[in-house]
């Protein structure tokens, strides 16, 4: 979400006159887009900008620094008075304000703008992308958040949720598309809530996946709550969306999900994985952990442990529980599980998790997939990377093909995280389906 709104950023930024700068000592205006869900993320954005702070006062005196983002809304009194490290803070719903902010900064005046819109979705602006290497871009179909997990501070920083019209994200991916783009991710904190008059996430699904059977359509994220069959039966008949589904557990125990405020069962969400694995054959799947919330027990963590063994995720995003100001849990329960306990309780769902992507990975070896090349390996100049539909990473040898190429490649080997394959040839989505139909 947060490469989206900077993308959205940088075309505000470029209709004002000013180019992107590689180098923080060459710009005139720095902006740090900021997340809040997580302590670690909030204390690595401190110390970037104490980094910038030196910078300004080092090159360029007159240089803005701005805050942007879910952390601009939570803590604009500390960075703006106490700590004096910025000149402007921004929050997610007023990108569109930044020009008339950063003429109050000229003025000699800090410039804040942290309210929160129920309409606001940026459909209009046209973003300037600057990830994926021409290849692949995020498409943000909504924006907020009505779940109101306890742990969670998205509600409070992005605001309600609200979808964007259909059609301008089919304009948006047509002109992806048109450009040359090979791949499409489009985004929300929960996308089976998108909700345009009554068209539903699967009907936009659908209609996306249309534009160009040759342009590979991901999805993230959805909640266990509501996902619904009828998206399963798109996504395993349609072959240019990806056989890979990010669904986050948060816990494996009915107690700790109720305490989470997680409206589902244990039960329920191992019922919908079974669902999900039976209707799309091969399958990947992710989910979100956290690990030591409030009252956590040695039974309730091990029950998470099972559910990690169980599903044998392909990949997790694995995290300590962390306080955030607002949220339920802050306001109502105790932060009780000690740090030493939470690492050590992370340790073992990181190792279950790493030890079930390995037996999935070597499931794969033999098998082939369309890949499609990203770039060089970061590790070996003369091999290139990319990802699978199942959006798992396989490093082959370099041969004739370019940044945007499908590729057939036969796995030979892998690791808990990564595959290792031989080329075949160039292929298309098309090509590859009809090919394994008949195999």
């Amino acid at each position: 979400m947060n490469f989206s709104d900077s993308e959205i950023v940088n075309s505000i930024m470029i209709e004002r006159g000013l180019k992107p700068t590689d180098a923080p000592e060459n710009a005139d205006v720095i902006f740090v887009n900021t997340c809040s869900i997580r302590d670690n993320a909030e204390r690595k954005v401190w110390d970037r900008l104490k980094y910038f702070r030196s910078v300004k006062k080092s090159v360029n005196n007159d240089m803005v620094v701005g805050l942007l983002g879910c952390m601009a809304e939570r803590l604009k009194e500390s960075v703006l008075e106490r700590e004096k490290l910025v000149d402007m803070v921004v929050g997610p719903d007023a990108y569109r304000t930044i020009p008339n902010l950063l003429d109050e900064v000229e003025d000699g005046r800090k410039a804040v703008n942290v309210i929160l819109s129920l309409e606001e979705t940026y459909a209009d602006i046209a973003p300037v992308r600057t990830t994926g290497n021409g290849v692949s871009a995020f498409v943000s179909i909504m924006r907020g958040c009505d779940n109101m997990c306890a742990f969670c501070v998205v509600p409070f920083t992005r605001g309600r949720e609200r979808s964007r019209d259909l059609e301008s994200i089919l304009d948006e991916v047509q002109a992806l598309s048109d450009q040359g783009y090979k791949e499409v991710t489009v985004l929300g904190q929960n996308v089976n809530s998108f909700n345009d008059n009554g068209r539903t996430f699967t009907e936009l699904m659908d209609k996306v996946s249309l534009i160009n059977p040759e342009m590979r359509i991901r999805f993230s994220t959805s909640h266990p709550k509501d996902f619904p069959d009828e998206l399963l039966q798109l996504i395993a008949e349609r072959p240019n969306i990806c056989k890979y589904i990010h669904i986050p557990a948060q816990s494996g125990n009915n107690d700790v999900l109720k305490r989470m405020r997680r409206p589902y069962t244990r039960e329920q969400y191992m019922e919908l994985i079974h669902k999900m694995k039976k209707m799309i054959p091969g399958v990947a799947l992710s989910t979100d952990i956290i690990t030591g919330f409030c009252g956590e027990t040695d039974a309730e963590h091990a029950d998470t442990v099972e559910l990690m063994k169980e599903v044998k995720y392909d990949l997790a995003y694995m995290f300590i529980y962390s306080e955030r100001e607002r949220t339920l849990a802050h306001r109502k329960m105790a932060d009780d599980v000690s740090d030493d306990i939470k690492k050590s309780r992370l340790t073992e769902i990181v190792d279950a998790q790493h030890a079930g992507a390995k037996s999935n990975n070597e499931l794969e070896h033999g098998k082939r997939h369309l890949v499609l090349v990203e770039g060089p390996s970061k590790r070996d100049e003369n091999q290139y990377q990319g990802r699978t539909d199942t959006n798992k990473m396989v490093i082959f040898d370099q041969i004739d093909f370019k940044p945007g190429d499908y590729v057939e490649v036969e796995i030979i080997k892998s690791t808990s995280a990564t595959l290792f394959g031989k080329a075949i040839k160039k292929s298309s989505i098309t090509e590859f389906s009809s090919q394994m139909a008949l195999a």
